[in-house]
């Protein structure tokens, strides 16, 4: 087995051995970092989403944190488990295609010239002083923003009946549209949230439910898909193409059913697309609609959705990917390409919470530190500035609040490193990502390879002996970038070249030593 690496360094490696004589493999090992393990992932299964809420809400669920807590609390079935995920990453590891392979089958023929539309979500709308909105789209602006993403709760706007919009929340939603279009911005509006008069919310649920606050009801599909479809036609008719586009809901496969309740998630999510799409091409053809806002990157309820007819009713697809970025969109597009669907993807979620140290886990994601939160920005944004599939990056999120630090500002509106790393790389897109970096050193019998790089997807290490390739791992980056892993004692400590590279920049962009 690969010795064990130093301390919450790779949280996550898995490693081939090649035999001295012959270029057969002879031995699949796999290393699991329990010491920080909520930043362990694995390849081919699914991981824990991330739950991101505009609002404030209180929801009660399981996070990655805490189930990690309850595994190590019984060690020895974690034990167990642990084995059991071992050998079934052995027989992955032996039939997966390359990380290059998987590279180049989502690539595009032709890196684009253009960058994506780059921005930030911001304050969702409803009753609130029209202050607010002019302060929003102000920062927005100093962060030279291309486009902002805000939650439109159908809820707040018609919240007793169809066609009686709420005046307050109307004002706001014209003032920001307004404020924004003045300063170049374009609008992302995400519309969810089912009036109580128009849920399909069981009974019991539908008593609680009340015009002026939001509830559990509030998350249920409409009874009738048209009534929805009325209210974001309106909104396209009225803002026309001040919107960058109208998101059909958002987060349907969230498992914590925050956002969309029930059963049949997928059908009943198809039937509210297909009723809004053409409504919303009537009122304004030029309005983009954009489906999905998926958290999840395997194509489970993706291509559940495709089953239930959606193709042909949107001009993009939404998704929310904050656990290994890079990697996830690229597994996405994979099933996309798979299912004959070349729309565009946008990524208008995404982002790192600065509660490190404070705390290890948040919102279900590793904390980092406000430094590597900065860092992680620039990385991402310019690892995506040429990537012809995606037609926006948007950052969760504009100003942090006391349950969360994913803001750029903190809950104050204290400027953040963040900040002024997310106004660059919005004005000036372009750029290489920060480069992998590598250093050998021996420790006893073996040679521990460490280093860093940049955020979002696997890594790759590859150890040769001559041109022979003797040892091969892939792994994951701890919170902080970093890595450390020792090598097999079997390859010795001399006469190695290492090389080690991001799948997302492929082998082109690697580091390499020798000792």
């Amino acid at each position: 087995m690969v010795a064990g690496s130093e301390p919450a360094q790779a949280s996550f490696v898995i490693a081939i051995t090649m035999p001295i004589s012959t270029n057969t493999t002879i031995a699949t090992c796999v290393q699991i970092q329990v010491g920080d393990i909520a930043g362990t992932h694995y390849r081919g299964h699914r991981r824990c989403n991330p739950v991101r809420s505009l609002r404030s809400r209180a929801s009660a669920r399981l996070s990655c944190g805490e189930m990690a807590g309850r595994l190590l609390q019984s060690a020895g079935r974690l034990r167990t488990a642990l084995v059991a995920l071992a050998l079934g990453l052995c027989v992955l590891a032996l039939l997966a295609p390359s990380g290059e392979a998987r590279r180049r089958r989502t690539q595009d023929a032709h890196a684009s010239s253009t960058a994506p539309l780059g921005g930030v979500n911001i304050v969702g709308v409803g009753a609130l002083p029209l202050a607010l909105a002019d302060r929003e789209i102000a920062r927005a602006r100093a962060l030279h923003a291309k486009v902002i993403r805000t939650d439109v709760p159908w809820s707040a706007l018609e919240p007793r009946e169809a066609n009686h919009i709420e005046p307050r929340a109307l004002a706001f939603t014209d003032r920001l549209l307004s404020d924004a279009a003045a300063a170049g911005i374009t609008v992302i509006m995400f519309v969810d949230s089912t009036p109580c008069w128009a849920s399909s919310a069981p009974a019991w649920l539908l008593r609680k439910c009340k015009p002026d606050a939001f509830s559990s009801a509030n998350a249920w599909a409409p009874t009738d898909p048209s009534t929805y479809a009325t209210f974001v036609a309106y909104l396209a008719q009225r803002y026309g193409t001040r919107l960058a586009a109208i998101e059909i809901w958002n987060e349907p496969d969230q498992i914590n059913e925050d956002y969309f309740a029930g059963p049949n998630k997928a059908v009943r999510y198809a039937a509210l697309l297909r009723a809004a799409y053409p409504a919303i091409k009537q009122a304004n053809p030029n309005v983009p609609v954009i489906a999905g806002s998926l958290v999840g990157s395997n194509g489970v309820f993706l291509r559940a959705l495709y089953a239930a007819g959606i193709k042909g009713y949107y001009d993009g697809l939404a998704v929310h990917f904050y656990t290994l970025t890079l990697d996830a969109l690229r597994s996405f597009r994979a099933v996309q390409l798979a299912n004959g669907d070349t729309k565009p993807l946008w990524l208008d979620e995404f982002g790192w919470s600065s509660c490190w140290p404070r705390y290890r886990i948040q919102q279900e994601q590793a904390c980092v530190t406000p430094h590597v939160q900065a860092t992680n920005i620039t990385n991402l944004y310019r690892s995506l500035a040429r990537t012809p599939y995606i037609a926006a990056d948007v950052l969760y999120q504009l100003q942090g609040s006391k349950a969360e630090n994913f803001g750029v500002l903190n809950e104050h509106g204290t400027r953040k490193p963040a900040f002024a790393a997310l106004a660059r790389v919005l004005a000036s897109p372009f750029g290489s990502p920060s480069p992998v970096t590598l250093s050998l050193r021996r420790r006893g019998n073996h040679v521990v390879a460490s280093g860093s790089g940049p955020v979002g997807d696997y890594m790759q290490l590859e150890a040769f002996q001559g041109r022979m390739l003797r040892f091969k791992a892939t792994f994951t980056l701890n919170r902080f970038n970093r890595y450390a892993i020792a090598l097999p004692a079997v390859l010795g400590t001399s006469g190695l070249r290492v090389r080690v590279y991001q799948e997302w920049m492929g082998p082109g962009r690697a580091a390499q030593r020798s000792i």
